[in-house]
């Protein structure tokens, strides 16, 4: 089969498309890949500044929407079915063998490139905003990165959710991406916090989303009302911020870590839970991920080049098929 395998830790430029041998199903789910997403990990990985460090070469790609080609027995799924998945790695190919409690059911009005975008950014921010964070319909929300996948992920569902919107992005044509994407208000990131403080008459909001970090993480928490809450998804500024506790302390805030990852290694039903919930969204179109570029297979490092020149608007995907 075809993948994409990063060769060098020199960047996106280190991937190459080469002939590998096809993995074995063994328990898992073998999913021929239609369409892959492309996220920020991924980019870190081409550097070897990821967590997961496999042996070079290796297949990146955690995110797929494909058809079953071969599943057990209690898999949950059948040769044929229309998926989305989340293998972690391995993604980047035209074949790919997942965990049965990672592959979850795509409608077929749901294109391949669309449950590409979902499984990442769409599991991670239902768990932030639902489960870390504990959203309430009516609070207001503060979306960094807004117009990434990440953060168009997050403005969605918080709209979908029930929560007010306020989108902060580097550029006007950025806002007006995570305005299409449902927030209520859009600030640019220079200077966001006297902006933020205006639209919610001087009290701040109640959650900040933060998959960004970097110096803008002060300001951040001194955008938060009392007993708001920081949740900390990334780090896409590359730089990992330290959090001075007082702050904390002042106004009863909270710093809250996001690691669905580890969490679900822990709770393996969960995500199809989650998929669950968001099923019905998906299906009454009030989560509807952007596609903001769509690359071959062969133009791999270009889609990853995308993202880590802060070009990327929506979801980068990859036709694989």
């Amino acid at each position: 089969m075809r993948a994409a395998l990063i060769t060098a830790l020199d960047g996106p430029s280190g991937m190459r498309v080469a002939q590998i041998d096809e993995p074995a199903a063994g328990v898992r789910v073998l999913v021929d890949v239609h369409a892959a997403g492309v996220a920020f990990p991924e980019v870190l990985q081409t550097r070897g500044l990821y967590q997961v460090r496999p042996d070079l070469p290796y297949v990146p790609g955690s995110e797929v929407a494909g058809v079953v080609r071969t599943a057990a027995d209690g898999a949950g799924v059948d040769p044929g079915d229309r998926v989305a998945a989340f293998p972690g790695l391995g993604g980047f190919a035209e074949v790919v063998a997942v965990d049965p409690t990672l592959v979850f059911p795509l409608p077929d009005e749901v294109s391949f490139a669309v449950g590409a975008a979902l499984p990442t950014n769409y599991l991670t921010m239902h768990f932030a905003l639902v489960r870390r964070g504990g959203l309430r319909a009516g609070e207001t929300v503060l979306v960094h990165g807004a117009a990434g996948g990440i953060g168009t992920a997050a403005v969605q569902l918080a709209h979908a959710l029930g929560a007010r919107v306020i989108a902060v992005a580097s550029s006007a044509e950025k806002a007006e991406v995570a305005r299409a994407a449902g927030a209520d208000e859009t600030v640019l990131a220079d200077g966001f916090l006297p902006l933020v403080k205006e639209l919610t008459a001087g009290s701040g909001v109640d959650v900040v989303v933060d998959p960004v970090g970097g110096e803008r993480v002060t300001d951040s928490l001194r955008s938060l009302r009392p007993e708001g809450r920081l949740l900390i998804i990334g780090f896409a500024a590359g730089q990992i911020p330290a959090l001075r506790a007082n702050r904390l302390l002042l106004k009863n805030i909270s710093a809250v870590g996001v690691g669905w990852g580890a969490f679900t290694e822990r709770y393996p039903g969960y995500p199809h839970e989650q998929w669950a919930a968001l099923l019905p969204l998906l299906r009454e179109g009030r989560i509807d991920p952007p596609i903001g570029s769509v690359h071959p297979l062969d133009d791999v490092a270009a889609a990853l080049a995308e993202i880590d020149e802060r070009r990327a608007t929506g979801k980068v995907v990859l036709a694989v098929r």
